[in-house]
């Protein structure tokens, strides 16, 4: 039991040893103290509540809010001592909060469940007592050997036994993994790839050990071994004998395995990354304006207080003839009255902070983030796919972008590769209709127009064929043979790859006449101009971003033994003893020049006595439990040298549409960009250049290839004052991956400042983490600007994820980057969109929200302070304890919910087509101090107003009502009440600039409404009401014409003053944002044309709204 409590604190890991073994079919053995591991079952949970766990849990949660706390000791205030207002006022505004908070998150909880179910009920077969059973997929146990059929998913980390192969291989899709779509293909060991029926797997007596559950994917290190008869055969097992669960059997009629992983220690399940809590900047600025108005509180509450004792100190006031005190009160203590008569105030003041605040925001960013999705604009065609939010926490932090960093490949970039130049043996080549022609001859040359291919060519383009991860779709290896070109070339096959380059380079050999067959078995086929050569495929040294090459060792049909060698040339060229290494240098950064990408190429032959000692290194390192990755890159070291070069390869990434014009419109709209990518230098520069990043007439600094601190500092010095000097024109900055670890090392300042001074910043050959570093340094710089990650990639999801709003494209590289981002969105034009009319929309219209909150709570809570000056500091409540409740929840709550959600401010088309207006709002403008000031002395003005203008008004005659009655002091609160709820709904509506029907709807809707109500509750005697001091208050009120004067009048005092400031300071002082907004209005020819405008304005508005007007209608946000 013990134990059990210390591992759900964290303190004791369930798993003691690094590595677990598993008895296949849960053969254990028979003889000794076997005790058996403990494994998960093999249930996912993605849920966060159970129904025993989800009240207190869940009320844990919503009372770590400042506000919601701070409301619950309130009304416990009220329950425990006799406060002025009944428990009712604070508990069910509270109550509400909590509830509708608690049923947002309780159904989107009961979602998640639906979909766990889903998963852990799907039927699965389960070998066992020499049959297949059919149970749950929750049932799995690990050890248990499990059937799955073709396009089935695997329902646990499975350990691949045997297929309906003779050599135990089979394909698979990782797409909903990793995103990537080529089939991959996985392979048994020998002795259990022959077990092919459910009786022999039943007699398979064998045992695996393995480490312990990790999230990454592409890592698994274990062994298997075999009981055969009185030999126990041990062979190693690596990622590609594990099937991961959630990817697809694909090309493959069954296969059986055994299951490793279950549940929530699946890779899958691991890799569903807890993300933190990002918050926004106004939810920042929520919580000052909070701790400010609590201030403000505090202050009224103790003045009240101490000018209550104050005023009691004259004996005619502490105990009048008409209120005389209780002989406990007059032998309680004072400091125990003093108390008890500060924590009354203090309810009697408890509105001035908007409980409500909290779930108007929590709608409106729910509710507004489906406006995203319904953008047509957003939507992209050929693909068809729609933006997506994956976070509606983060919308209004879309209009306050000050750093945008970009990947390049597959974001800036097309990611579709297609070959366009190659060096081979030092002479450069180009593809001219399907043939390989060098350079400087054409097509109708004698020597452009060859049927063959010379000995250094044919090797070239076989080295390409081989040595890669390429697929054949299954239903085309049958056809290789089938019709022939006449130059000998075979009509195109459908490969498949997990890297665009791979595909572009295989497919390319086999148009100039080396084509890929595919593999059988351990061979692979390869025709050369027609003539078929088969080599048998001895092992493979996979790629992995350390070395930044992959390997293949083959078996040509002659017998020798060759090493087929592919990677970036930094790290091929320094291995290569012979070739023309010179040459081909010169020819890639020729290549790189021109912004392509290149891979260099070589190969090796190996005597019978190297390949042996090879085979033997491989095997010892591949079968090692302990440190077996850095044996095996030890071992890769030791055969990738002493290499031959045969050439490199061009490829080109084709720039994405409108990435220039939109790097641009961020630029004008006051947002630096940065782009972080793993190319090489030449390449990234190029790139640069040609998408609009870097300027021909910027002056390029550069910042790379530095060995050591002092060089690097030195460098970084120079180029400081280099940029002092010539502040005038603009700079673009240049750094790669090992200048930027020193860099940062121990010149962070130094970096940031030169960082800071240039115009665009280009950050090439990074690691994935180094990109999150790079945001990191800028998002935790003094001046904390707000930063956005934009990427395609599993590489880029660290950075994303880093940034204060992460943007993944939908691009070729997979979900994994989408899947991690807050927002997801096709292509990067979409970007500018997003940003200056999205963002713009979201910060304007929440900014509003939060201030017009607190506006309306100190006009509210204002007078009830001023009373206290006229009732002796008695506690006196002003308002009716409905109203009070009611105030927030329904009389002021619709029109500012419908404005946060509709409002455009300038058209949608002048935000997009005018940048510039993006700086209006930046670095927080709307919501900062100033602002903020103005807003809540706007409303301490309009309470005095609405106090001292109805006092002024009706206060000394106290006999205006029709009847000859007097004026009590329900009427007079009724009357501020009223001309407060006109007053802050006009507010509204004269910040509201784009009008819908359903604006007006809620504004005039309101007024109606309080006044329906108010008649309501006051004619008629309520038999649940126990006091009723409301009763015809409001009738008689509205009987008096001096009462409708007052009302009329205090309204317009009110917002004059507040339409002069606008009138004035538009003419005076515009904005940029003023101006485009007075230019669309002097753009409307007449009045009809307005109206005609604002019509289609809705319109669109209301085609945003439909999702039927999307081509896929069936989309669910």
């Amino acid at each position: 039991m013990l134990r059990w409590v210390r591992q759900q604190l964290g303190f004791d890991p369930p798993h003691q040893s690094d590595t677990r073994t598993i008895y296949i079919a849960n053969r254990f053995p028979q003889h000794g103290h076997y005790v058996p591991q403990k494994f998960a079952d093999n249930r996912i949970i993605s849920s966060k509540y159970t129904v025993w766990n989800f009240v207190p849990k869940n009320l844990f949660e919503q009372f770590r809010r400042v506000a919601n706390f701070y409301f619950l000791i309130i009304f416990l205030v009220q329950l425990m001592i006799d406060t002025p207002t009944s428990p009712i006022t604070s508990g069910l505004p509270l109550f509400f909060v909590i509830t509708v908070t608690a049923i947002k998150q309780g159904y989107e909880d009961w979602l998640r469940h639906k979909a766990d179910n889903e998963v852990n009920g799907a039927p699965v077969y389960v070998v066992r007592s020499g049959g297949l059973v059919k149970t749950r997929s929750k049932n799995i146990r690990v050890g248990d050997i499990v059937r799955v059929a073709k396009d089935e998913t695997f329902p646990a980390d499975l350990v691949l036994l045997s297929s309906d192969r003779v050599d135990g291989s089979c394909h698979v899709t990782t797409a909903s993994l990793d995103g990537e779509t080529n089939l991959k293909t996985h392979v048994a060991v020998p002795e259990t790839a022959v077990l092919q029926s459910v009786a022999n797997l039943d007699k398979l007596v064998a045992v695996i050990e393995c480490q312990q559950p990790e999230a990454d994917l592409y890592r698994f290190v274990g062994r298997i071994t075999v009981s055969q008869q009185t030999e126990e055969i041990v062979r190693p097992l690596g990622p590609e004998s594990l099937l991961l669960r959630g990817a697809r059997l694909k090309n493959t009629k069954e296969i059986f395995g055994v299951a490793v992983y279950t549940g929530m220690e699946t890779k899958m399940a691991l890799n569903y990354k807890s993300k933190s809590q990002k918050r926004s900047a106004v939810e920042k600025s929520m919580n000052s304006f909070l701790i400010i108005y609590l201030i403000i509180l505090l202050f009224e509450a103790i003045l009240s207080t101490i000018l209550k004792y104050a005023w009691q100190a004259e004996e005619k006031w502490d105990e009048p003839w008409y209120n005389g005190k209780t002989e406990h009160e007059r032998n309680s203590s004072k400091i125990l009255r003093f108390i008890s008569d500060f924590l009354a105030f203090l309810v009697l003041y408890n509105f001035i902070i908007p409980i409500s605040l909290y779930v108007t925001v929590e709608m409106q960013k729910f509710l507004g983030s489906f406006f995203i999705g319904w953008d047509l604009d957003l939507y992209h065609k050929e693909t068809n796919q729609r933006a997506q939010v994956n976070t509606s926490d983060l919308n209004e932090e879309l209009g306050q972008v000050e750093y945008v960093f970009t990947d390049k490949t597959g974001t800036l970039t097309e990611n579709e590769m297609q070959f366009r130049e190659c060096s081979i043996n030092g002479i450069k080549y180009q593809e001219v209709n399907g043939k390989l022609t060098p350079e400087g001859f054409s097509e109708d040359s004698p020597d452009g127009n060859r049927h063959s291919l010379m000995r250094e060519e044919e090797l070239f383009l076989k080295a390409v064929c081989l040595c890669h991860t390429v697929q054949i779709n299954a239903d085309q290896t049958d056809g290789a043979d089938g019709p022939w070109h006449a130059n000998g070339i075979a009509s195109p096959l459908e490969y498949y790859a997990s890297s665009p380059d791979e595909k572009a380079l295989v497919e390319a050999a086999s148009r100039v006449g080396v084509v890929f067959t595919g593999t059988s078995g351990d061979s692979m086929e390869v025709k050369s101009l027609g003539k078929p050569e088969r080599y048998k495929l001895l092992h493979v040294l996979e790629f992995d971003p350390n070395r930044r090459r992959m390997s293949v060792i083959v078996e040509s049909p002659s017998g020798e033994k060759l090493l087929f060698t592919k990677g970036a040339e930094s790290s091929i060229l320094p291995r290569s003893k012979s070739g023309e290494i010179d040459k081909t240098r010169i020819h890639v950064d020729e290549f790189a020049l021109k912004g392509l990408r290149t891979l260099c190429i070589a190969y090796r032959r190996f005597t019978p006595e190297e390949y042996q000692e090879i085979g033997k290194r491989l095997h010892e390192a591949r079968t090692a439990l302990q440190q077996r990755e850095e044996r095996l890159a030890d071992v890769f070291n030791f055969i990738e040298r002493d290499l031959e070069l045969l050439g490199a390869t061009g490829v080109e990434d084709k720039l994405q549409e409108k990435v220039q014009e939109t790097i641009e419109a961020l630029r004008v709209a006051g947002i630096k960009v940065w782009v972080l990518t793993g190319d090489k230098h030449e390449t990234a520069v190029s790139v640069s250049l040609s998408c609009g990043h870097f300027h021909r007439t910027m002056n390029i600094l550069e910042l790379v290839q530095h060995k050591s601190d002092s060089t690097c500092a030195e460098q970084l010095r120079q180029l400081a004052k280099r940029i002092k000097e010539d502040h005038v024109i603009q700079h673009g900055l240049v750094v790669d991956g090992t200048s930027l670890s020193l860099a940062l090392r121990e010149h962070e300042k130094l970096f940031m400042e030169v960082c800071k001074n240039c115009s665009a910043v280009l950050c090439c050959r990074m690691a994935p983490l180094q990109k999150a570093k790079v945001v990191r340094l800028l998002k935790t710089s003094p001046e904390k600007p707000i930063t956005l990650a934009i990427g395609d990639g599993a590489n880029d999801v660290s950075m994303i994820q880093e940034a204060h709003v992460g943007i993944g494209i939908m691009g070729k590289e997979g979900r994994q980057a989408v899947r991690n981002s807050d927002y997801a969105i096709a292509r990067f034009k979409f970007l500018s969109k997003l940003l200056f009319v999205h963002g713009h929309f979201y910060y304007i219209r929440i900014a509003t929200l939060v201030q017009y909150f607190f506006y309306k709570n100190v006009c509210f809570i204002t007078p009830q302070f001023l009373y206290q000056f006229f009732c002796l500091f008695s506690q006196q409540t002003l308002y009716d304890s409905v109203y009070l409740t009611l105030y927030n929840i329904c009389f002021t709550s619709l029109p500012v919910l419908i404005y946060s959600l509709f409002e455009q401010n300038v058209h949608p088309h002048v935000l997009q087509s005018k940048p510039v207006l993006y700086r209006d709002i930046s670095k927080n403008a709307h919501l900062g101090f100033k602002p903020f000031l103005y807003w809540t002395i706007l409303g301490f003005f309009h309470a005095f107003v609405f106090f001292y203008g109805s006092y002024l008004l009706m206060g000394e005659d106290t006999s205006l009502l029709g009847n000859g009655q007097m004026f009590g002091n329900w009427t007079f609160g009724t009357l501020v009440f009223t001309v407060m709820v006109i007053t802050v709904t006009m507010k509204m509506a004269l910040e509201t600039h784009f009008w819908t029907w359903i604006n007006h709807f809620v504004t005039w809707g309101s007024i109606v409404f309080y006044f329906i109500f108010s008649l309501f509750y006051g004619g008629i005697i309520w038999p649940f009401l126990h006091t009723q001091d409301m009763y015809f208050v409001f009738v008689q009120l509205l009987s008096s014409g001096s009462a409708w004067f007052a009302i009329i009048l205090i309204v317009v005092a009110c917002l004059f003053i507040d339409v002069l400031k606008k009138v004035l300071y538009r003419h005076l002082q515009p904005t940029s944002t003023e101006k485009a907004q007075m230019e669309e209005d002097k753009g409307s020819v007449s009045s009809a044309c307005d109206f005609a405008e604002s019509r289609h304005r809705g319109e669109d508005n209301r085609q945003l709204l439909d999702p039927s007007s999307l081509p896929d209608s069936s989309y669910v946000h």
